[in-house]
């Protein structure tokens, strides 16, 4: 049978880390391999992450880039090929150059299973590959399977395949109910993510169970495989159980994560980095260019070395503009007015208040 392999990819942001700690104390038994793709701009804190997990993990976190050269950074050189062009939200060169074709190439031909780290309250897949090799599993999502393999089973063409599939689901006392909700046709007014939702809700694993069984008859790589035992997986991880789970493991949780005081026009506020990837990256909020500005001046200083020929990482302003004194005092005191419209008294975190696109942006580098 050909083998299958578990890969899981570490971007140095809280949650992948999370699930590559989660995987390993609830599924030791498989042999994962944890990668992570070097653009060569991160954040020191992100490599330390990173030799944090090779610890607790007890094996290399493979290093793929996306050049072979050892003099030039792997960002500098695609810069380069694409004449000084900066990445934006419209032009994400940095995310398929950077990430997406050296993990394709990392992986090959194989059959793959790859443990993506998007939270159960988070309303995304995220990358999901086209190579038909390639199969992304959500551990931390009570629907642990990507959109591509949900479309397929819950196609109408496919009611009387899975009516027959239906042994698999084990509670006999839902299964009437089952049975009804299975053969019931998607329609205008009966939405895939209802009749899913409907599904996962009356019996997370007997869901499971069908789908796999289903993926017994497609090329998916799961259909190689005679036993997956996320099947088996109930557990729905929020943003707080991600920091829960890198706080009793040690590992810990990145400094950028951590909420810095600043005043402005006598208020208080506190700002951090939302998010891992490039310490420039164009997804970043403004009082994040204001925190590395502040926090990181070197690196702000880098960040503006590359803006030049009319190319800058915000598409409204350049950082010269926004490090002006009366430009950075009006950010922070915008931030301090949105967060304080936003924020949620039961939460534990300041960065569950965090809003300007906090929890959007490229899945590739930030999960």
């Amino acid at each position: 049978m050909t083998k299958v392999r578990h890969v899981l990819g570490i971007s140095g942001g809280k949650d992948s880390a999370a699930l590559a700690i989660y995987m390993k104390n609830h599924y030791p038994d498989l042999d994962i391999e944890y990668y992570t793709s070097d653009t060569g701009k991160e954040l020191d804190d992100t490599y330390k992450l990173i030799e944090n997990l090779e610890i607790y993990l007890g094996k290399k976190i493979i290093k793929i880039a996306a050049t072979d050269g050892e003099n030039e950074k792997p960002f500098d050189h695609f810069l380069k090929v694409y004449g000084g062009f900066l990445p934006s939200s419209n032009a994400r060169w940095c995310t398929q150059k950077l990430k997406i074709i050296p993990f394709e190439k990392f992986v090959g031909d194989d059959l793959v299973i790859s443990y993506v780290g998007i939270r159960g309250d988070e309303d995304r897949d995220g990358y999901i590959s086209k190579k038909s090799n390639i199969q992304s599993i959500f551990p931390f999502r009570k629907n642990i399977w990507s959109e591509d393999v949900i479309a397929k089973v819950l196609a109408n063409a496919n009611i009387p395949i899975l009516m027959d599939l239906f042994e698999v689901v084990a509670n006999d006392d839902k299964a009437k109910r089952y049975q009804e909700i299975l053969a019931t046709p998607l329609s205008a007014s009966y939405k895939q993510s209802q009749k899913l939702n409907q599904l996962l809700d009356l019996d997370t694993k007997g869901f499971n169970r069908l789908v796999f069984a289903y993926l017994k008859s497609t090329a998916y790589p799961l259909a190689s495989e005679t036993y997956f035992p996320l099947v088996e997986n109930e557990d729905i991880l929020v943003k707080r159980d991600i920091f829960e789970i890198l706080e009793t493991s040690g590992v810990g949780v990145p400094a950028y994560y951590k909420e810095i005081e600043f005043e402005s026009n006598g208020k208080t506020g506190t700002y951090a980095r939302s998010r891992s990837g490039c310490f420039f990256c164009f997804y970043q909020q403004k009082i994040e260019w204001v925190w590395l500005y502040e926090q990181n001046p070197d690196l702000f200083a880098q960040a503006m070395e590359y803006e030049k020929d009319g190319y800058t990482w915000n598409q409204e302003e350049s950082l010269v503009d926004l490090i002006q004194p009366e430009r950075i005092k009006a950010i922070k005191e915008e931030y301090i007015k949105r967060t304080e419209r936003k924020r949620k008294p039961e939460s534990a975190y300041m960065l569950d208040i965090l809003s300007e696109a906090a929890d959007e942006g490229c899945a590739s580098c930030f999960i």
